[in-house]
């Protein structure tokens, strides 16, 4: 990442403001001024306006006068060529972007990280956007970066394997982290170092080989996902029960109002619904979508549950309904 600090402008910057301080000392140990008559001095000396002394000066003063002019002329021009620099090659905006982007990562919360803009980490980008989640990308890829902010996604360029780069992405708020990288042993190292800086973070993790799984699940991983033995899975799937792959398919497409499916969690819900049954909810009536799934807190998966099946702290429901009323559902929760 190109800091400011290390730029030319900010040396530039730095050489002025020593001038500056120099005229100020000078006049005050020379001519014997005070500190508001002394900078005012070097500034209308510096500025070459052509104002009246504020008094007489002495040969010494006259002296260091000049000396202040040939310095701030030489410094102040090179300023500009270097100011002029940053504009025509838009480091300057770079620089300004970057700034901004720095402010967002810091007020960062709940969010998720994730490490690659591959196919994986695009396809993930497009779904957490669609449900309106704060995420954050970190890219090596210069040029992946700069099509990541076109499209006003938040990114990092660094190595996400690396600790300072995950905690520069804010991973100990951070509800979430996803990696993506093309590399199992890349993987293998964001996992171990994010589950080293946040604990409670969940994270998800490509793998590429079936000997890698175990690994990534023992380095701190709560998911481990293969995405070519998930489409061979699902090609296969597709011979056998056609119709019930392309119904499930349907459901998870995403569109303007993302999916056909919810999950609720109980905690979120009126405090009046705890202890109730999925009965007491009432969600066909009210609003057209049928509970499929229940999470039990042991994390535990019930099938199409009873309708008296209490709705108890730290549990979960997964709720089916076409667009319209998965709208009217988060509308009421």
């Amino acid at each position: 990442m190109i800091r400011i600090v290390n730029s030319k402008f900010y040396k530039a910057l730095i050489l002025l403001l020593l001038v500056v301080v120099m005229g100020v000392v000078g006049y005050m140990l020379i001519s014997n001024l005070s500190f508001i008559d002394a900078l005012y001095m070097t500034i209308i000396t510096m500025s070459t306006v052509g104002f009246g002394e504020v008094t007489d000066l002495s040969s010494g003063g006259r002296l260091f006068t000049i000396l202040l002019i040939l310095m701030s002329v030489t410094i102040f021009g090179y300023f500009i060529s270097v100011f002029t620099e940053l504009l025509v090659s838009g480091q300057f905006v770079q620089q300004i972007k970057m700034k901004k982007a720095q402010k967002k990562i810091k007020e960062l919360q709940n969010h998720t990280i994730i490490c690659g803009f591959g196919r994986n980490g695009i396809q993930a980008v497009n779904r957490l956007r669609n449900y309106n989640k704060n995420i954050i990308v970190i890219e090596q890829d210069k040029e992946l970066i700069k099509k990541l902010e076109l499209e006003d996604i938040l990114c990092l360029y660094g190595d996400a394997t690396t600790d300072e780069t995950l905690l520069e992405a804010g991973i100990k708020k951070a509800d979430n982290l996803i990696t993506a990288l093309p590399s199992d042993a890349d993987n293998l190292f964001v996992v171990l170092s994010a589950s080293q800086l946040n604990k409670n973070c969940k994270i998800i993790s490509r793998a590429s080989k079936e000997s890698s799984y175990q690994k990534l699940k023992f380095a701190g991983a709560d998911n481990v996902i293969m995405p070519d033995k998930l489409g061979g899975e699902h090609m296969a799937s597709l011979v056998v029960t056609p119709d019930v792959i392309e119904f499930v398919d349907r459901l998870t497409i995403s569109g303007e109002t993302t999916t056909n499916l919810e999950e609720i969690e109980v905690n979120d819900l009126p405090e009046f619904y705890l202890h109730k049954t999925i009965l007491d909810l009432d969600l066909r009536r009210k609003t057209g979508c049928t509970v499929i799934g229940y999470k039990t807190p042991n994390a535990d998966y019930i099938i199409n549950p009873e309708a008296n099946t209490k709705l108890v702290e730290d549990s979960f429901l997964i709720v089916l309904g076409r667009s319209e009323q998965i709208s009217k559902l988060r509308e009421l929760f």
